[in-house]
């Protein structure tokens, strides 16, 4: 059975995921497809939408045969080091034997020719992506200016492949603003881990149609972006009004974890215990949280002073500048929220990779696939919390993704209390 990985947050799962779904398994020639899925809180520092086990079932109804949970010291991560989390735990299965994701380029050669000059970091690549963060650029458009002057600059020979950065400028058109583009710089990050690894996964890489990832409006074409669906159920207070750019199972489900007070969640379900939090930390200790740089502690003190509307969405535009970009800064309050410290969940820890693979779902296909890893992974494999196993991976590991399964239910109206530990007791969803 040739398997298909997919990496997905599904928020929500939509008419172009689905498309992407079916169009992984047509190039890459599979038969099933194995989904890395963020849990509660996504990569931007969003909350979900809904719980990923809503989600899980909307993946499992769109036809992935087996759904597996991104950690989230790598789900609350800049891109590369989500990509890295992501890659590394298809690589730990075993049975995956293609990775396909959505691109702008549509083209996989440029990203091959930019990942081969880039997998050793060029001298000086490092302190310019920090000039243009710092700058206020956000991190697909630094990192592409970065590689940009590397590639320009030229010298370092690639590794294993012979091509210098200059010439792989050259291939890629002259230029690296391309890369600004948010699945291309995923993409990138993507090809980056699997040589990292050394791993023999097959990529591929498929366009993006209609809607871009940020596109905030939708249209009279059925596929349009998550956040355009996301404003549109939240300006309509209708979910209804999403079902044109939905899956049928999506729509039903979203409906049932509506009526369940589980859906929509966002920030604002949050603002009093970030709050809390943020007014009982000393500037000292919030400094000790992940992406908490450059004086951001003394920014967020001060802003609380300035509030005059107790919301999330208030403190964000009190703290956002050019050099703290929304996405940053919501993934510092994610950190803040979940205690994501420095030492625990910065780079020198999780660059040694998962140490679990955790299972959230599977369909009958995805059920074969599942006894071929037990046999195959290079990582226990989890399919429910327990007294043995719920320590793997140390505080950022089990620990980290069971706590913010707790915090993440807090939020629901009404409040239930066996929801906090549903990872001891909810086994993996089956279709």
């Amino acid at each position: 059975m040739r398997t298909v990985g997919i990496i997905v947050e599904y928020n929500p799962m939509h008419n172009g995921h689905l498309y992407h779904l079916q169009q992984s398994k047509k190039c890459a020639g599979a038969d099933a497809a194995v989904a890395i899925m963020s849990g509660h809180f996504l990569q931007r520092g969003e909350p979900a939408l809904a719980d990923k086990w809503a989600r899980t079932d909307m993946a499992l109804a769109g036809g992935v045969d087996l759904v597996l949970e991104l950690p989230i010291a790598y789900a609350v991560q800049p891109a590369e080091w989500f990509a890295y989390g992501s890659v590394a735990t298809l690589q730990a299965t075993g049975v995956v034997d293609a990775l396909c994701f959505g691109s702008e380029q549509g083209d996989l050669r440029p990203l091959e020719q930019a990942a081969a000059a880039l997998v050793k970091e060029p001298i000086g690549f490092a302190r310019r992506l920090r000039e243009e963060l710092k700058a206020g650029r956000s991190y697909p458009a630094a990192y592409a200016c970065a590689a940009g002057h590397a590639l320009e600059d030229g010298g370092a020979e690639a590794a294993d492949t012979g091509i210098s950065l200059r010439s792989a400028h050259t291939a890629t058109g002259g230029g690296m603003t391309w890369l600004a583009e948010p699945n291309n710089s995923l993409g990138l990050h993507y090809m980056l881990a699997l040589r990292r690894l050394r791993s023999d996964i097959e990529p591929f890489t498929i366009g993006r149609r209609q809607a871009g990832y940020h596109d905030a409006n939708v249209s009279n074409h059925p596929i349009a972006s998550a956040t355009a669906i996301r404003r549109l159920w939240a300006e309509t207070g209708n979910v209804q009004a999403c079902s044109p750019y939905i899956p049928q199972p999506t729509l039903k489900i979203l409906e049932q974890e509506m009526a369940g007070g589980r859906a929509p969640m966002g920030w604002e379900r949050f603002v009093r215990e970030l709050l809390y939090q943020l007014h009982l930390l000393s500037p000292e200790a919030l400094a000790q949280h992940l992406e908490v740089t450059e004086g951001l502690e003394h920014r967020i003190k001060q802003a609380l002073q300035r509030l005059k509307d107790p919301s999330v969405e208030a403190l964000l535009n009190e703290l956002k500048t050019k050099r703290y970009t929304r996405t940053k800064l919501q993934r510092t309050l994610a950190h803040i929220l979940l205690h994501h410290d420095k030492f625990h969940f910065g780079p020198d820890a999780i660059a040694q990779g998962p140490s679990y693979i955790r299972v959230l779902g599977f369909s009958d296909h995805g059920r074969m696939l599942l006894k071929r890893m037990k046999k195959t992974a290079e990582l226990p494999v989890v399919l429910s919390v327990s007294r043995e196993n719920a320590g793997l991976g140390g505080f950022s590991g089990i620990p980290a993704d069971t706590r913010a399964t707790a915090v993440y239910a807090n939020a629901f109206t009404p409040w239930n209390a066996r929801a906090a530990f549903r990872d001891y007791y909810e086994a993996p969803r089956r279709i």
